[in-house]
């Protein structure tokens, strides 16, 4: 069965762009979306304390329509880029990711941005890398 669902023009460039990014199609990128929007549970108190005992932590951040990729090293507060234009650079810290990550994508503007919010985790809690400072 193909249906229809209607989106403003910048929504469907970005599943377009998505689907491009992943080699797929638009209509593919909603399917996993809405499956995974399906499948994902509140956080539970055992789904944090995983996480506080991963040293390496799976993390993004959407800019400029763009989706990067990147690890979070608990332990050294380390960012690898793992995809995106600045896959396998490495930096000290969150804040110096997400600078990298704006002065490429729009170098016209500041870069200066508080890492600890840019970043988002990568787990379908919708959380900031930030939730997670204090317990590193």
């Amino acid at each position: 069965m193909n249906a229809t669902i209607e989106v403003d023009e910048q929504t469907y460039r970005s599943l377009e762009f998505a689907g491009r990014m992943s080699d797929s199609t638009a209509g593919t990128v909603v399917a996993r979306l809405v499956a995974d929007a399906s499948m994902s549970t509140p956080e539970s108190a055992a789904d944090e304390a995983h996480v506080e005992k991963v040293a390496e932590i799976p993390i993004y951040a959407d800019y400029e329509g763009h989706r990067t990729r990147a690890s979070f090293n608990r332990d050294t507060a380390r960012i690898d880029i793992m995809s995106g234009p600045l896959a396998g650079r490495s930096f000290k810290s969150p804040t110096g990711a997400a600078r990298a990550v704006v002065a490429h994508y729009k170098p016209d503007v500041s870069p200066n941005r508080n890492g600890w919010s840019f970043w988002m985790l990568d787990n379908g809690s919708g959380a900031f890398l930030q939730s997670i400072r204090h317990s590193t």
